[in-house]
């Protein structure tokens, strides 16, 4: 006969000190699924945009200078990933929308492969004591690259598609190329912004945006029996990048690997909703706020493991032989 022990309160007390992230990113995802109605308001009057500014900007200000300068010698590995994001996770994710039934759901699962890197890859990446600059990098190239070719790829894999770029381009300069641009300039020029007390600051409200938008992501959410296979179907295309980002990085640094992983498993699901409206109507934007929940949950928990490697401090995810690094 097993034996349940229950958990020691300094077992969870060094779970959560571990992993705030998750913590905070899970009792987030609960709060916006029973208290929707006000938090959807909020989601529907730009609130998305707003917290995603946000947490660009806490990001960028813990980006040291320095590394912008290693990004140069990374080219290689970046632009790897650029391609692979472009290629391979299209074909992916319309592999497992096959197991969606035929119709708005299905659309909107093919379509997630076709976003850019999730634009809070880059704060996970920090949190992770990862190369946040390598993950800014990714994220604007691959921006680039979903605006000028998801349209045509669209077409080549559903045979109707119809996306103009313009929307979507001046959203990303607001809510990407601003904040970040300003971020890295306060950090660069601006004396106070580099001392030791600012990054702590910084990376707390880079953690109060990412809850903050998960409870929004949530918010969205309306959850039926017809989700049962977008959600396999979703997982799977989250298992599949996964393993692709752990293969891009297989011979990189490990801040530079910790980069690529969280890049390429996390797809932004806020552009993938707007792409899959644009192409196929608002109907098959349905399962992105869903994808949304579980790559912020996903990026996060990979942040804790891999932060708590980093440092070389034995973790409960250790005692469960869990190899993401």
């Amino acid at each position: 006969m097993l034996d349940i022990v229950p958990q020691s309160p300094s077992r969870i007390r060094a779970l959560v000190a571990g992993y705030p992230e998750l913590i905070a990113v899970l009792v987030a995802a609960i709060v916006g699924l029973t208290v929707q109605r006000p938090l959807a308001w909020l989601a529907g009057h730009q609130g998305i945009n707003v917290l995603l500014a946000i947490l660009v900007f806490a990001t960028a200000v813990t980006i040291d200078p320095a590394a912008l300068r290693r990004l140069l010698g990374a080219w290689r590995s970046l632009t790897i990933a650029l391609v692979i994001g472009i290629t391979v996770l299209p074909a992916l994710s319309w592999a497992v929308s096959r197991i969606v039934a035929a119709g708005s759901l299905r659309d909107g699962v093919l379509v997630v492969g076709l976003a850019p890197c999730e634009i809070a890859s880059v704060a996970t990446t920090a949190m992770a004591a990862g190369e946040a600059a390598v993950s800014a990098g990714v994220l604007i190239g691959s921006t680039i690259a979903a605006v000028a070719l998801a349209g045509p790829i669209l077409t080549l894999e559903a045979g109707r598609a119809g996306i103009s770029p313009g929307s979507i381009i001046a959203n990303l300069a607001l809510v990407v190329a601003l904040p970040l641009a300003l971020g890295l300039a306060a950090r660069a020029f601006i004396p106070f912004a580099s001392t030791p007390r600012v990054e702590p600051v910084a990376s707390r409200t880079a953690l109060v945006a990412v809850a903050a938008l998960v409870a929004l992501i949530a918010a969205e959410v309306h959850l039926s029996a017809a989700y049962l296979s977008v959600a396999a179907a979703l997982l799977l295309f989250l298992l599949g990048s996964a393993l692709v980002g752990r293969a891009l990085g297989a011979r990189a640094a490990r801040p530079t690997a910790t980069a690529l992983l969280l890049t390429t498993s996390m797809r932004d699901f806020a552009i993938a909703a707007g792409l899959a409206a644009a192409a196929f109507g608002p109907a098959a934007a349905a399962p992105l706020g869903l994808y949304g929940i579980a790559v912020l949950v996903w990026g996060t928990a990979v942040a804790g493991v891999l932060r708590q490697r980093a440092a070389g401090t034995p973790t409960a995810k250790q005692e469960f032989n869990t190899d993401l690094s």
